[in-house]
């Protein structure tokens, strides 16, 4: 008799009965159970048979499975069995499985909602073993029916049938249903009232909806979507103006591929992505002729699209002539809606609403990602992705919490050797947005039976996560707290997911971070291992007039530079920051910098991006983080390899310095943008470059300014063997694990 424990991705994805399955066909007896690590196999057979059967299985596994480890060992039992069953699950206080992600409907799905003759032609909640909801219907594991939102939908006949046949494609498949028994839509208006449709004809309804110019939101797999015509100015100028969303640019869901390829050049690596299961945003670059409104994103180059991932989005798509914009439902700094009483909040927005009673118990938002050199790249780490399931370098009989950033917020659990991290949260700006991130804690908890021994958080005092983090503490003596510097996890992070151990040179670009010193960095040049670290360089300090104000306005930091150089002689200088403002608010503004009022001081690369920004005018005031780098994108020429003058001293680099340059080029130039967007971009390469021949050590980014895709091809052509985040994010939605490494790092 032999024991065969298998774990990874193996509930939830069709393993047991794959198992049932493939034990049959070697005439197997014994039995296939899940437990809290995977799976569990009793054979009855000969060694030889037990392999010859293992191999197989790493060899046919399902689509959706991912085997971390197979265990054989050898038992005692006086136990005969005569078959080969699926054994119902017993409940483990000791829970390690992975849970899997949503994923997209599969081929033989779509075939089936497409095919009139089958029972579930038009379903819009078609599933099976390998596609469907997963993630976000999960109330606890093991991943079985009564423990998902599908428990309240009673199966058929039919469906039960389906469900208890090892032959069928939906044996064991927990979301299943049909029209009988499965979950429904419902129709409403804004105004809280259902429409009634005839015949069923829901669909129809909707396209004629958009088709109209309506504004719809749609309840999908971790939330709603907010839809509307993406050909449609008018459409898409009303949802910006209801939405309050300016400029930041939209997502757009097309039909298929052939769709996505009329607006945007794909290539092969980047097809594959669009196509794939997990179905995420993929940032593109836009072609010059496009039947899109140019409202969709205004003034950039990039344009991120992505296919129908549930049956009712397909649905919908077929019949609709148009690519959609298809934009999470939530109101600026909330977090995305998933039931009725919050879409309803935002009735304001949106002129109906195509609703269903599959309860979303975890909202998952939709993944971004972008393809650059070889290299794939997370800008938000969501839906088909996450939760993300991270290898730890030793075993740890500590339970850790790792609450993150503010910004781009994750958080993360570890037990054993795995560090499981969220999916996308947000920003902690309101209560909303705070309470959604410390339910997502408790969802991890839940799922894992998670106590923490273990908090570790960052050491930016007025993070929310960091608040949580003390008062956590503070109910708990016994919780040990450790605070881990953001720059530092940053890197990590990086190091993390490339299985680096060694001493590395760490580039920790970003907005701002909380710095040893108490100022906010975010230029940093970090000597890093394991275990500690060492700042060797960074931009010298300039001052943030207004703090977080500043952040949100480019010219700000322009001017406090220009203050730099300039003195009380600002008021007697004519160029497009200062201009930007009122005499008045010059004045102000001087004042403020000079009695360094609410302005602290910051290294901050990401801000440097803005001060070039305004100085050329591109951008005075931003309507969303990280608008000015991107615009800034679209003025590169690579052509133009001449770079900026700069220098270090005692490790410092004054870009004063080079805005003394930008603006002689300004007086001079004539194609000002292109030449000083150039010139600034390949600047930052070189003392990229620079830094990196001084120490000889390997070279490591970290941090959100490395999502600019110019700046990274830039660095990827100059430095081969640099080390990046790839598969993974650069942002703030990294430091949960960068902080888990941390503590896992000072006892190794």
């Amino acid at each position: 008799m032999y024991l065969v424990e298998i774990s990874g991705v193996v509930q939830g994805v069709g393993f047991r009965p794959f198992i049932h399955n493939l034990a049959l066909s070697f005439d197997l007896k014994g039995y296939v159970i899940n437990n809290g690590y995977g799976v569990s196999i009793i054979i009855q057979a000969s060694k030889d048979k037990v392999e010859q059967f293992t191999e197989q299985i790493k060899l046919q596994k399902p689509i959706l499975s991912k085997i971390e480890s197979i265990h054989i060992k050898q038992i005692k039992s006086k136990k005969i069995f005569k078959s080969f069953k699926i054994k119902k699950t017993k409940k483990s206080n000791h829970i390690l499985t992975m849970i899997p992600s949503d994923i997209a409907m599969c081929k033989e799905c779509q075939e089936e909602i497409e095919d009139k003759n089958n029972r579930r032609y038009r379903y819009p909640f078609i599933t099976c073993t390998n596609c469907g909801p997963r993630y976000s219907i999960i109330k606890t594991l093991p991943y079985d029916r009564c423990n998902t939102s599908m428990d309240k939908f009673i199966m058929c006949k039919k469906c039960k049938k389906e469900y208890k046949n090892p032959k069928d494609r939906r044996y064991h498949a927990q979301p299943i249903g049909c029209f009988e028994c499965g979950p429904s839509l419902l129709l409403l208006n804004n105004k809280a009232q259902t429409v009634e449709v005839k015949n069923d004809k829901f669909i129809d309804k909707i396209v004629k909806f958009i088709s109209d110019g309506k504004i719809v939101a749609i309840k999908g797999i971790g939330g709603y979507h907010l839809i509307c015509d993406a050909t449609n100015d008018e459409a898409v100028q009303l949802l910006r103006d209801r939405k309050k969303r300016p400029s930041k640019p939209f997502a757009i869901m097309v039909k298929d591929i052939n769709t996505a390829k009329q607006i945007a050049a794909v290539n092969k690596n980047e097809e594959e992505l669009l196509s794939s299961n997990k179905r995420p945003i993929v940032l593109l670059k836009k072609n010059k002729i496009n039947n899109l409104s140019k409202l969709i994103a205004p003034d950039i180059n990039q344009i991120g699209l992505f296919l129908p991932y549930t049956p009712l989005h397909h649905l919908i798509l077929q019949k609709l002539d148009n690519p959609i914009v298809a934009t999470s439902a939530n109101i600026s700094n909330e977090p995305l809606c998933t039931t009725y009483e919050e879409i309803m909040q935002m009735s304001s927005i949106w002129d109906y609403c195509l609703d269903h009673n599959r309860d979303i118990v975890n909202s998952c938002d939709d993944s971004v990602l972008f393809w650059q050199h070889d290299n794939m790249f997370m800008l938000r780490g969501a839906r088909g992705y996450t939760p993300k399931y991270l290898n730890l370098p030793k075993k740890t009989n500590k339970n850790i919490l790792s609450l993150g950033a503010n910004q781009k917020s994750t958080v993360a659990i570890t037990v054993k050797d795995k560090v499981i991290l969220s999916p996308y949260i947000g920003d902690l700006e309101g209560i909303s947005s705070i309470n959604h991130f410390k339910s997502n804690i408790d969802i991890l908890m839940r799922i894992y039976n998670f106590s923490p021994d273990i908090i570790v958080c960052d050491k930016h005092p007025n993070y929310e996560s960091t608040k949580l983090a003390f008062e956590l503490k503070s109910k708990n003596k016994n919780l040990e707290l450790i605070q881990v510097q953001h720059h530092y996890a940053h890197i990590l992070a990086t190091m993390g997911v490339n299985n680096i151990t060694s001493k590395v040179l760490g580039v920790s670009f970003d907005g701002t971070g909380y710095g040893d010193d108490g100022n906010l960095w975010g230029g940093e040049f970090l000597v890093c291992e394991r275990n500690g670290y060492e700042r060797v360089g960074h931009f010298k300090y300039f001052k943030l007039l207004g703090g977080k104000k500043a952040i949100k306005e480019p010219r700000r930091i322009a001017l406090s530079f220009l203050f730099d150089i300039y003195g009380e002689n600002i008021f007697e200088i004519k160029n497009n920051t200062v201009k930007s403002f009122s005499k008045h608010e010059l004045k102000t503004l001087y004042q403020v910098w000079q009695k360094g009022l609410n302005s602290p001081l910051t290294s901050s690369c990401g801000r440097l991006f803005d001060c070039v920004a305004s100085l050329i005018n591109i951008k005075q005031i931003c309507s969303y983080e990280g608008e000015s780098g991107l615009l800034l994108e679209n003025f590169y020429d690579a052509n133009i390899k001449d770079i900026y003058k700069f220098s270090f001293d005692n490790g410092q680099i004054d870009f004063s310095q080079i805005v003394n340059q930008i603006l002689e080029d300004i007086a001079k130039e004539e194609n000002i943008k292109i030449v000083v967007v150039s010139k600034f971009f390949n600047t930052i390469v070189e003392i990229i470059f620079t830094m990196y021949k001084k120490y000889d050590l390997p070279l490591v980014l970290g941090g959100g300014v490395f999502q600019n895709r110019i700046l990274l091809q830039l660095l990827i052509d100059k430095i081969p063997n640099i080390i990046l985040p790839k598969d993974f994010v650069s942002n703030d939605s990294a430091i949960a694990f960068g902080q888990a490494l941390a503590v896992i790092n000072k006892d190794i």
